[in-house]
């Protein structure tokens, strides 16, 4: 697997314009007033955060995940940058045990949820539904409200020579859960996780990936004809199962934005999926996307209700 680091290096090379826009942001309860910019050519992220005094465990964490010397790489990068007060919000003890060795990697994927790739002033950021952050989870973005996965962006468009930093009064969190874990804990897809037990899925979607799956509810599954799902589910039929099942998920996260601009999607079945926009819903072959852009720590979850078939596409 990459390090972050190398992630970080390979980001700042090949990273696109995200596909930011909307409405002008001056009608949004911010205040863009309070705003700071230096001079680029003086100082980089970390050197512009460190000046500034208010960033110290910021600082330490990033020097512990040994992240300093790429957030001072060519970049550019966008750093929502969480103070001190921000650190101090979090339950007492927490910093202390991110900060050491054997968290590091939880450290660094925490880390890398508040940098995106390229640079975005507030205007973009603002006019964004959400941001992919460089852990490769997205960010939501309320526009109104001016913030980012809940915590306010209180500074905006602090300007250095490898990117830019908005200042934010929390520390934002990345899931943890995986897939299969965020499923179980809601309840509503317990068919769905009998026949990934039934095919043998399990260990693979609990995996890194990542993986976009289109999940269908028991109610999904109750619309198939009677005795269809009990049928599935016997072992001579595992290939049948599996085969339907891994028509379901996506290799890499594919939020519902870029699914519907894609138009279709290469299944782990093989066959390709149709993905289009209808009156204001996603439709993923026959099925329309109850609720989209459910992240977990391996992948994205869209919840569709019904079961897909490629036939159907």
């Amino acid at each position: 697997m990459k390090t972050i680091m190398t992630a970080i290096a390979v980001a700042s090379l090949t990273a696109t314009p995200l596909a930011l826009g909307g409405p002008n942001c001056s009608s949004n309860k911010y205040d863009h007033a309070n705003t700071t910019q230096v001079n680029e050519h003086q100082a980089d992220i970390i050197d512009t955060a460190l000046a500034a005094g208010s960033f110290n465990t910021l600082a330490a964490a990033l020097t512990e995940a040994d992240l300093v010397g790429a957030l001072k790489g060519k970049g550019p990068f966008t750093v929502f940058a969480p103070t001190d007060e921000a650190f101090a919000k979090l339950p007492a003890g927490t910093v202390e045990s991110l900060l050491k060795p054997e968290n590091r990697e939880q450290l660094i994927n925490i880390l890398t949820f508040h940098v995106v790739p390229g640079e975005y002033d507030a205007e973009h950021v603002l006019g964004a539904p959400g941001l992919n952050m460089l852990n490769g989870q997205r960010a939501d973005i309320n526009a109104h409200e001016g913030t980012i996965d809940g915590a306010s962006i209180i500074k905006t468009d602090i300007e250095c020579s490898n990117g830019i930093i908005h200042v934010i009064d929390e520390v934002i969190l990345p899931k943890t859960d995986s897939i299969l874990e965020t499923a179980s804990s809601a309840g509503s897809f317990n068919t769905l996780a009998a026949a990934i037990e039934a095919a043998g899925l399990v260990d693979a979607l609990s995996g890194e990936g990542p993986f976009t799956v289109f999940a269908p509810t028991d109610a999904a599954f109750a619309k198939l004809p009677a005795g269809t799902v009990e049928n599935l589910l016997k072992p001579e039929n595992l290939d049948t199962l599996r085969s339907i099942l891994l028509y379901h998920v996506v290799e890499g996260r594919v939020y519902s934005d870029e699914a519907i601009e894609a138009k279709k999607a290469k299944t782990l079945q093989g066959d390709k999926v149709k993905i289009r926009e209808y009156k204001g819903k996603v439709q993923v072959g026959n099925a329309t996307v109850e609720a989209a852009d459910i992240d977990a720590s391996n992948g994205v979850i869209h919840v569709i209700d019904t079961v897909i078939l490629p036939s159907d596409s």
